[in-house]
């Protein structure tokens, strides 16, 4: 068993005009200086405490499951709201009414997401024939592989075949996949449009309530204290996942016109396209740049004749995100915010089972928000420890160090 000792302040150096430290357990194998980190961490001790827990984790997890069509607006919703808050800021002061607040929002909102559209209907169109002609030099580049890849189509089809037979009716099987296929399009399509249109309504009366929900909460709290401490938590969450979004929107919107521009550099064509690409997929970390690269690569076999410039568009891409991946975006957050890639990429393909596209857009912020929140309550200050990146934690310690220092030279 690891031994626990107690860590007080000398007698003769405590100061009547400066509050007791308070005291710090120490496993073994740890420094003071290092435990000071974890002394305002509380662990939850009760059994009973971490089993109520579990369950409303469960329950919790179960009805946003069952109740997504909602769900997910209200999330996307409450996300876009804390990226416009410097602008209804801004608009606040100018004593703009909210209600036209929240219609300039959605014209905001209606004006990029036709851009983004039109920045990848009209290219793509255009991109279909040269896809199609470009097949046959993608074959050839994969000359090597056809014999492997034909050997694996005819094993997945015997075994096809043994599992489910061949009656004949393999024209009528594809006839009824294709009709389902274009029942998926369109109601995926109309899914969709319902959901805009329900994050578009939740958006604007989210945006003409404005602290309705704060004001209400810290009316019924039984103390000043209590009400102080309140408004600064939630004053403070809100900036914070303000500036997080707004951070990552920008550098993802500098990625786009990133790569934009080193399509066109490299001869891809309709660099608008492929930096609106860029922006939607750097939104998904992990996965996203990867799905880039591959889309890069593949497209750059179809349209060049030599392997080094069949590559060169996927570099490019590799080059852009890490720049923004490995210098500037830890540049502007580390010191502030950090996410654990492990948590990062378990959040990804937990709400991607979850909610499909969209829980994969949703996961990072969405596990960005619930670590500002546990950081800022503190018996919830060990989650947001688990889920916070190396950077930070090393930041803290050394802050930690020094504060420990300066306290015991004075």
């Amino acid at each position: 068993m690891a031994a626990i000792g107690r860590v007080k302040p000398a007698a003769p150096m405590q100061d009547s005009a400066r509050p007791a430290q308070p005291e710090v357990a120490v496993q073994a194998g740890e420094t003071p200086d290092t435990a000071v980190v974890t002394a305002d961490m509380p662990m939850l001790a009760d059994p009973k405490t971490l089993f109520l827990g579990g369950l409303f984790v469960l329950a919790l997890l179960a009805a946003v499951y069952v109740a997504q069509e909602i769900v997910v607006p209200l999330i996307m919703a409450f996300c876009l709201k804390q990226l416009m808050l410097p602008l209804l800021r801004v608009l606040a002061r100018w004593r703009v009414p909210r209600p036209i607040m929240g219609a300039l929002a959605l014209i905001l909102l209606g004006t990029v997401l036709l851009t983004l559209m039109a920045a990848l209907s009209v290219p793509a169109a255009s991109w279909g024939k040269t896809i199609s002609e470009g097949f046959p030099r993608l074959e050839r580049h994969l000359a090597p592989l056809q014999g492997p890849i034909a050997g694996l189509q005819d094993l997945l089809g015997e075994a096809q075949h043994a599992l489910t037979g061949d009656n004949g009716n393999n024209q009528k099987a594809v006839a009824v996949d294709k009709m389902g296929a274009l029942d998926l399009v369109f109601s995926g399509t109309r899914a969709a449009l319902e959901g805009l249109v329900l994050t578009a309504a939740i958006l604007f009366f989210l945006i003409v309530a404005g602290d309705t929900f704060l004001r209400r909460a810290v009316e019924i709290l039984p103390n000043f204290e209590n009400k102080r401490r309140a408004v600064e938590i939630a004053l403070q969450v809100e900036h914070d996942i303000s500036v997080y979004l707004f951070t990552i929107a920008g550098m993802n919107l500098a990625v786009g016109v990133a790569v934009g521009t080193a399509m066109a550099l490299c001869g891809m064509g309709d660099p608008l396209l492929w930096g609106a690409v860029a922006f939607v997929l750097n939104f998904v970390p992990i996965l996203g740049p990867l799905t880039g690269i591959g889309l890069f690569v593949l497209l750059g076999f179809m349209q060049e004749d030599t392997v080094g410039a069949a590559l060169l568009p996927g570099a490019l891409y590799l080059c852009v995100h890490l720049i923004e991946g490995e210098l500037v975006t830890p540049a502007l957050l580390a010191r502030r915010f950090t996410l654990n890639p492990v948590a990062v990429i378990l959040s990804i393909i937990f709400w991607y089972w979850m909610w499909g596209v969209f829980g994969a857009v949703l996961a990072v912020p969405m596990l960005a928000i619930i670590k500002i929140l546990c950081d800022h309550v503190r018996p919830l200050a060990v989650i947001g420890h688990f889920l916070e990146g190396e950077e930070r934690v090393a930041d803290r310690y050394v802050t930690a160090y020094a504060k420990k220092r300066s306290s015991t030279r004075s």
